[in-house]
């Protein structure tokens, strides 16, 4: 079966499902190693990303396993039957480049009108942040207050509606598992440092810093979750799980 050139229309689905028909097709045998990321996005014909996202879907529905610096494995031919097959209507990178356009403009308004109140509320967001950053705890509670209060800034009913949804997308698998591989203590210290300029640039009422900090925030996020695999730890590497 070979591979095949896709076009752009919920591409991380069209590469999961392809991948699991190489697979079931018998190109890709239990316990084998996939192609790299780069390697499959030129094969493709798609970004590594769109890649990432797909290798994400499969490794949550039980097909493959991702060993930080080995590479990804084939675990199954089929998902487990208890486990659902991934089909979020939207992958994670493409709804935080969809966050960087309306959030930028929000972060703009709000450097405009911004009140004490709001602001207020904007920096108790960063404490509860730093709180649970220190508590070794993933900040999400301050981190989603601090965006509602963005776009609550702006007066705008279907704005913070969106933007409510959007964030709320952080819940679906596919997300929930790029910060499994891809969260941690110094990331999320990188994130609150984000935010802080944020604040920083919507106290003074600039709104063209505060644009480009939150566009520089959410650029992070994206990065992040598109950088390369964390490395082992030192030791010798673990064998593939079995097959579920």
């Amino acid at each position: 079966m070979p591979i095949q050139t896709l076009t752009p229309r919920r591409l991380y689905r069209q590469i999961a499902d392809q991948l699991r028909g190489l697979i079931r097709a018998g190109e890709f045998a239990v316990g084998s190693r996939l192609p790299t990321e780069r390697e499959l996005a030129a094969q493709l014909g798609v970004s590594r990303p769109s890649v990432r996202e797909a290798l994400i879907a499969l490794e949550v529905e039980g097909l493959v396993e991702v060993r930080m610096g080995s590479g990804i494995y084939v675990r199954a031919i089929d998902p487990p039957a208890a486990t659902p097959v991934v089909d979020a209507p939207y992958g994670p990178f493409e709804i935080i480049r969809a966050r960087q356009v309306i959030e930028g403009e929000l972060a703009a308004l709000a450097a405009r009108h911004c009140d004490a109140r709001q602001l207020r509320a904007l920096r108790e967001a960063l404490a509860l942040m730093a709180d649970d950053v220190a508590r070794g705890l993933p900040p999400v509670r301050g981190d989603r207050l601090f965006h509602l209060a963005i776009a609550e800034a702006a007066e705008n009913g279907p704005l913070l509606r969106t933007v409510t949804e959007l964030f709320d997308e952080r819940h679906n698998p596919l997300f929930h598992q790029l910060g499994h591989h891809f969260e941690t203590a110094p990331t999320w210290r990188q994130a609150l440092a984000e935010h802080q300029a944020v604040v920083d640039a919507i106290a003074g009422g600039d709104a063209d810093a505060a644009r480009a900090a939150m566009h520089a925030h959410l650029q992070g996020s994206h990065d992040r979750f598109a950088g390369s695999w964390p490395q082992p730890a030192a030791g010798p590497e673990p064998a593939p799980s079995p097959p579920r």
